[in-house]
């Protein structure tokens, strides 16, 4: 049994989904923000999957942009993530030998 969404819906749920995580980001301290790094990347990682089926089983284009859409905002949010999360483990490592 496959449900469908209509056009309508999918947006509603991109447009919801992008003022709260908005709103959730914009009350996160600028010293937590990197730790919390790790569990954006997994929801977002969660987000692809949804998004690449989304894809997949939208029986009309303008379902299938909605969720390239979101598989963008999902790979720019991952990507950004490890990047972020890269530089800062950066600052931790030795750079030499100490004299």
């Amino acid at each position: 049994m496959s449900e469908t969404f209509s056009l309508s819906e999918a947006l509603w749920v991109l447009l919801l989904g992008s003022l709260l995580g908005f709103e959730l980001i914009g009350k996160v301290p600028p010293t937590l923000h990197t730790p919390l790094m790790s569990g954006a990347n997994a929801i977002s990682g969660i987000t692809l999957l949804a998004a690449l089926a989304l894809i997949g089983q939208a029986p009309t284009p303008a379902l299938r942009l909605v969720g390239a859409v979101a598989l963008g905002f999902a790979l720019f949010n991952v990507v950004g993530g490890f990047l972020v999360t890269d530089r800062m483990l950066a600052m931790f490592r030795r750079r030499g030998p100490a004299s």
